[in-house]
């Protein structure tokens, strides 16, 4: 996971819900997920407030393998996929993009 791939994903998800700007009014929230783990990372900023959007410098060192020349992080853990919570659950780009179809 990098920014790049974040971006990648925005362009590949656009209009179908399964993008923080389309699902936060559904009461999704921007989150990572390691399937190795089964831990949840709610998205953050490197100060630890909670983002609006999909932010890789609040994630915890652990699930970090490279940071760039300003300390920001560059790349995650392989294992780590983004999405969202809603009501304690988390939801792929996929599942949540269906939820919000579901929805409306």
């Amino acid at each position: 996971m990098s920014e790049l791939r974040l971006e990648q994903e925005n362009v590949v998800f656009h209009g179908t819900g399964g993008r923080s700007q389309e699902n936060r009014s559904s009461g999704f929230l921007p989150a990572f997920f390691d399937v190795q783990t089964e831990t949840i990372y709610p998205s953050r900023f490197a100060d630890g407030r909670p983002a609006p959007f999909h932010m890789l410098d609040g994630l915890p060192e652990e699930v970090v393998v490279t940071r760039s020349a300003s300390g920001r992080a560059a790349t995650v853990k392989a294992s780590v996929i983004s999405g969202f919570i809603r009501d304690g659950l988390f939801y792929t780009r996929e599942a949540a993009a269906a939820a919000v179809a579901h929805l409306n």
